[in-house]
């Protein structure tokens, strides 16, 4: 397998597929992203709780386990807030990097943070002094510099302006981090790219463009400057969408009999377990 850094230095930028499952990180491997990302996001939502820090650090972790045993790809674990104070950074750290990971992104919110697209919500940043704290701690804990820690500012989300986001991604990429997320929820990649021009720091930028989906693969490879772009939370909406129309034909046909066109064969889902590889295990080892 492949490091997440090697990934970038190789491809430039590299794409990551949100995943909240080990089926969809199977498929997600399937349709060729180069990486995973390990949703705090979809993960919430697929527990049916909002995105407010109620996930657990077991919960996530376990997740994340579960998806390393599923496919070979690198995955990028979001931690959020990383669940404590700089000495909760030193435990998850290593712990997902025993899990599995192969990175983990910090935001410089407070705890608990609010989910960064929601409307009206509360969007509070820690003092740049603790968050460097972390990112300290982060690289320090970690036992391979293969392990990337990814500081992610969400100054642009809590609208303090592009002077603030740029101090804040150079202070944390002197503090240690690999790679600067910045996010912002406008509806064009204007603010995103003002951010990206005036960029001079020694590290990659990573993005997640879910509210602007003018800025493509093509746009962001221009700016020479993106060694990361993640596809948030498409993977938990397309699974919402699908279940929604799929339930809805069920209820108004009375029954399964037009559905069953729509959606895959059950020999698909028996593909995606290795059911092949269980009866050979059977056919080998059961006497």
């Amino acid at each position: 397998m492949v490091g997440l850094r090697a990934l970038i230095a190789q491809d430039g930028t590299v794409q990551a597929m949100a995943t909240h499952s080990p089926l969809s990180a199977k498929l997600a491997e399937e349709a060729g992203f180069e990486a995973l990302w390990a949703s705090g996001f979809e993960l919430s939502a697929l527990y049916g709780l909002p995105d407010v820090s109620l996930i657990t650090m077991t919960q996530h972790l376990e997740m994340v386990r579960a998806i390393a045993g599923a496919t070979l790809l690198p995955i990028i674990a979001d931690i959020d807030t990383g669940f404590g104070n700089a000495v909760n950074v030193v435990h998850a750290t290593t712990e997902y990097e025993r899990a599995g990971a192969a990175a983990v992104v910090i935001e410089d919110k407070t705890f608990p943070k609010v989910t960064s697209l929601v409307v009206d919500g509360r969007q509070e940043l820690v003092r740049i002094e603790e968050f460097c704290g972390k990112i300290e701690a982060a690289s320090a804990a970690r036992t391979s510099n293969e392990f990337l820690v990814i500081a992610r500012t969400e100054a642009l989300i809590a609208s303090l302006g592009q002077a603030e986001a740029h101090k804040r991604a150079r202070a944390y990429t002197e503090a240690g981090a690999d790679m600067i997320l910045v996010h912002s929820r406008q509806k064009t990649p204007d603010e995103i790219e003002t951010f990206i021009t005036g960029w001079d720091g020694a590290v990659p930028l990573a993005l997640v463009p879910t509210t602007y989906p003018q800025m493509t693969v093509e746009r962001i490879k221009g700016t020479d400057k993106v060694g990361l772009v993640i596809w948030g939370n498409h993977a938990i909406r397309a699974a919402v969408s699908a279940m929604q129309a799929t339930f809805a034909q069920i209820r108004a046909d009375g029954g399964i009999q037009n559905v069953n066109a729509a959606i895959v064969p059950v020999t698909e889902i028996f593909r995606l377990q290795d059911m092949d590889g269980m009866k050979e295990t059977e056919r080998r080892f059961l006497r």
